[in-house]
């Protein structure tokens, strides 16, 4: 058998050690391992008829005296299973000489050749994807957004009569977000939000407020006056369960990603939000009835449940890292405050030192993932799909695609 086909073939390499109470050579070693295992195990486990048979390779033995003793390597190349292979590494313990002198053999480790080369296989794989990441350059990203952001635009769709500007998910989303311009529904469809539709002015059309009674409704208006004005109007002729508003001077449709995010994650209830912020609204009686429809919304809303935008998001986010092998920590703005290997993301959520809110990674969800998520304060796991989850803590979202 040449070389290269006992590479080719080998699954594990046994490994020993040899002392000798003398000067041995290599011939001495290699004869006693075939001579004094002979008759020892069956006639399958014959190391003659193995080595004939092509089963096991070459016996490589490294040996060198000093002081009158002899101490060296023996490795076996083996293509038998891994039983077969374990009782042959055992049976090289049984030799107690070596030509005229008492020896003793010891196996140190059966190394697994495939495992070894699939190791190698996952760290190229490594280094070829940081090169192919690496050589995307400023240029390249920036081509990469326009092209993305001008597939969203192609994504605006229409609601009603109107043809109110909106995101595709207007007609099918529970919820939704109201926003004030074709813009705004723009800046959010480039974050990946999509249950969006715009008012387009101060006089807020009918067709908005009946579709809030029928729908879990959120304002999503500018930090200025304007945004004030339009919130009041639509407060009189609809049914908004949430309101939140950009930063005090800024305008939706100029928003960063953080920003979108931080806002509506800090959305508040309608009664609070003018309470905290002293503004007065018309009534017509419709008071009562709002509260009723809006106790009714929190029971269909389950425990474990994120608004269809967060969850949209999410999801989005999720698709960039599919086939990698990779995930991220996000803090509760979802900035990526550090990038993790999905073979560590036990050990990593484990390590977590100070606040994170979200673990998204290409991968499944566990319920070793989940307790140890939850005992770290992690609010959202999201991942492809989730198995054999049988306890779900109250304190952690799950979130998945399949």
């Amino acid at each position: 058998m040449g070389k290269g086909e006992e590479l080719t073939t080998t699954k594990y390499l046994i490994h020993a050690q040899i002392n000798a109470n003398g000067i041995v050579e290599k011939p001495d070693v290699v004869g006693a391992v075939f001579g004094q295992t002979e008759g020892l195990l069956s006639n399958d486990l014959d190391l003659r008829e193995l080595q004939r048979t092509g089963r096991i390779g070459r016996i490589q033995v490294n040996i060198h005296s000093n002081s009158g003793r002899a101490k060296g390597d023996i490795v076996i190349p083996s293509s038998l299973d891994r039983v077969e292979t374990a009782i042959l590494a055992a049976s090289l313990e049984t030799i107690n000489r070596v030509g005229p002198c008492e020896a003793e053999i010891h196996t140190t480790k059966v190394e697994d050749v495939r495992a070894v080369k699939r190791q190698q296989v996952v760290n190229r794989a490594k280094e070829i994807y940081k090169n192919m990441v690496e050589s995307v350059g400023p240029a390249s990203m920036k081509m990469i957004e326009e092209v993305r952001e001008a597939m969203r635009v192609h994504e605006i769709s229409e609601y009603g009569d109107d043809r109110l500007p909106a995101g595709p998910s207007i007609h099918t989303s529970d919820a939704i977000i109201v926003v004030e311009g074709r813009s705004d529904v723009l800046n959010l469809l480039k974050y990946g939000i999509k249950n969006t539709v715009a008012v387009e002015g101060v006089s807020v059309p009918q067709s908005i407020g009946d579709l809030s009674k029928k729908r879990t409704t959120t304002a999503f208006v500018d930090g200025d006056r304007g945004g004030e004005l339009i919130l009041k109007e639509l407060l009189q002729i609809g049914d908004v369960d949430y309101i939140t508003r950009a930063p005090k001077g800024k305008e939706v449709e100029d928003l960063e990603k953080d920003e979108v995010l931080v806002a509506l994650r800090d959305k508040v209830p309608t009664a609070q939000f003018l309470a905290n912020n002293n503004i007065l609204v018309e009534s017509d009686k419709k008071d009562s009835k709002k509260q009723d429809k809006s106790r009714k919304k929190q029971q269909k809303v389950q425990e474990d449940e994120i608004e269809d935008d967060e969850v949209s998001l999410m999801k989005d986010m999720l698709k960039e890292f599919e086939g990698t092998n990779c995930g991220a920590i996000l803090d509760e703005a979802f900035n990526m405050t550090k990038e993790v290997e999905v073979e560590d993301i036990y050990e990593e959520i484990k390590n977590i030192e100070g606040t994170a809110d979200t673990v998204i990674f290409d991968g499944v969800i566990s319920q070793r993932l989940v307790d140890v998520a939850s005992q770290k304060g992690i609010k959202k796991l999201v991942a492809f799909k989730s198995m054999n989850i049988v306890k779900k803590p109250q304190n952690i979202k799950l979130i998945t695609i399949n």
